[in-house]
């Protein structure tokens, strides 16, 4: 009978202590609950004077030419018109393409086939996998910087390119 109860306890501890390891015991406060990027990409918002500007599932493409291709999408949560006004990774400006407005509530789509911008830093010999400061400014949301990943040109960015998506995509 001893050696029941004391596989028992044994069996017990065993389950508490793995329980308070893996963070369960943490709740609605553990670590694992506060993360929400899901994508390779960054997720950012800048919200100053009335002005929400997102940036989601943000990244740069590595593309066979040495180009690096921003793919991600940018909204205008708030009320007024905003502008892009540029892209920079260090000195390095991006190209920029199609619409540079953020009119409320209308994404601007990097890459894809409802892309209606693009963003192109040419020549400059990316290298995937290396993280990247990149900097963002707008004519009223003002400048965000933060830090980006490079991607390889394949899987579900293959069709990434340095060249125009679209057309349509008027040169600015």
């Amino acid at each position: 009978m001893r050696f029941f109860a004391n596989k028992t306890i044994a069996t017990i501890s065993t389950l508490v202590l793995a329980t308070t390891l893996t963070g369960c015991g943490a709740g609605l406060n553990a670590e694992t609950r506060k993360i929400k990027q899901v994508t390779d990409g960054v997720e950012k918002t800048i919200d100053v004077d009335g002005n929400k500007i997102k940036i989601l599932n943000f990244l740069l493409v590595a593309t066979k030419d040495g180009s690096a291709v921003v793919v991600g999408t940018i909204v205008n949560s708030g009320t007024q018109d905003d502008q892009l006004l540029g892209i920079s990774v260090g000195s390095n400006q991006a190209v920029l393409t199609g619409e540079t407005v953020l009119k409320p509530q209308a994404p601007l789509r990097f890459e894809g086939q409802s892309a209606n911008a693009k963003a192109v830093f040419p020549a400059v010999s990316p290298v995937p996998g290396r993280n990247v400061n990149v900097t963002v400014g707008f004519a009223r949301a003002g400048l965000i910087t933060f830090e980006a990943i490079i991607r390889d040109q394949r899987d579900d960015y293959a069709g990434v390119t340095s060249g125009s998506t679209s057309p349509d995509l008027p040169q600015q």
